[in-house]
């Protein structure tokens, strides 16, 4: 059974998106001025430790239990790595790999594998001018980087980096479209959990001699205070927002939607540090909002998921 989802999202969800572009694109500067002292790595596992911690809490208040099927639980674990294990560490390392330029341009590519591996499994169908959309927006995105960054180079000297990046973007699509019949089962709080809790197991693993060389007496309270950002709100509360977004509007036009990320960006870059955007983003970003708007209007049908 399929439904048309072309209704514009309730004004809840609206928020939710704005929310979860904001807390994203904020984390940008956050993760910046925290890897000063922090490695990398180190940094990622301890945001998701606290994630997980976070989201342990509340359950344990709200009276939840997670409680999942056993022909369920090779799926969860799976995601749990795809999602969190192998997709942090890639990013990281893709990160250290490429420059920053190359890396904002493979992210763009989220909403591409989403959409595909939605069409493919079955979820969703979408119309002639939700692709035109979704097309149109990572073209902006691609205008906003080339335009204000010159650390911008598909050369071989970054080909490791950027299909380090290029797969974690891929791995992020996986995790996203294939959590959505658990969503609908279970629940956006204990999938969430349940995954994060088993990918941050594995980043432990992956992480430990990088957390055995940290310089522990180094890390500024400052830092510590961006480790508690990233982690209560561009984790924990973040990962909930992405998925309640997914259930109500699916998971194309959510992952559309976050491409607008580079906008706050830009934005808190313009009003904080006062980087005057080049007409080439201004160009890029309204792009993005068309491609958006598009992408909203566009008929996009949803396979019905039941419990």
């Amino acid at each position: 059974m399929t439904t048309s989802q072309s209704s514009p999202p309730r004004s809840f969800t609206v928020l939710a998106l704005v929310a979860l572009v904001f807390f994203w694109g904020a984390n940008f500067s956050v993760v910046k001025f925290a890897l000063r002292d922090v490695a990398p790595l180190v940094f990622t596992t301890l945001r998701f430790l606290l994630a997980s911690c976070l989201l342990w809490v509340f359950l344990r208040t709200a009276g939840g239990r997670v409680r999942i099927n056993k022909s369920h639980r090779l799926a969860v674990i799976g995601l749990g790595i795809i999602g969190t294990t192998l997709y942090q560490t890639l990013f990281i390392y893709g990160i250290d790999w490429t420059l920053a330029g190359n890396a904002s341009l493979m992210l763009a590519t989220t909403p591409i594998f989403t959409t595909l591996l939605s069409w493919i499994s079955g979820q969703e169908r979408s119309g002639v001018t939700a692709v035109a959309g979704l097309s149109l927006s990572v073209l902006g995105v691609a205008l906003v980087v080339l335009g204000g960054s010159r650390e911008v180079s598909l050369a071989a000297g970054t080909l490791r980096g950027d299909l380090a990046v290029l797969v974690s973007a891929a791995a992020w699509s996986v995790y996203t479209v294939g959590c959505v019949p658990l969503v609908h089962r279970y629940g956006v709080v204990p999938v969430t959990a349940v995954t994060m809790w088993v990918g941050t197991l594995g980043l432990l693993v992956v992480a430990l001699p990088a957390c055995l060389a940290q310089d522990w007496a180094s890390v500024r309270t400052a830092s510590w205070l961006a480790v508690l950002y990233s982690g209560v709100f561009a984790i924990a509360t973040a990962y909930f927002l992405w998925y309640y977004c997914i259930r109500q509007i699916g998971s194309t036009r959510t992952a559309v939607y976050t491409n607008c990320t580079p906008l706050i960006a830009l934005l808190v870059a313009w009003l904080t540090l006062g980087e005057v955007p080049t007409p080439l983003q201004v160009v890029g970003a309204g792009g993005i909002l068309a491609g958006s708007i598009f992408v909203r209007v566009g008929k996009i049908e949803r396979h019905r998921l039941g419990r």
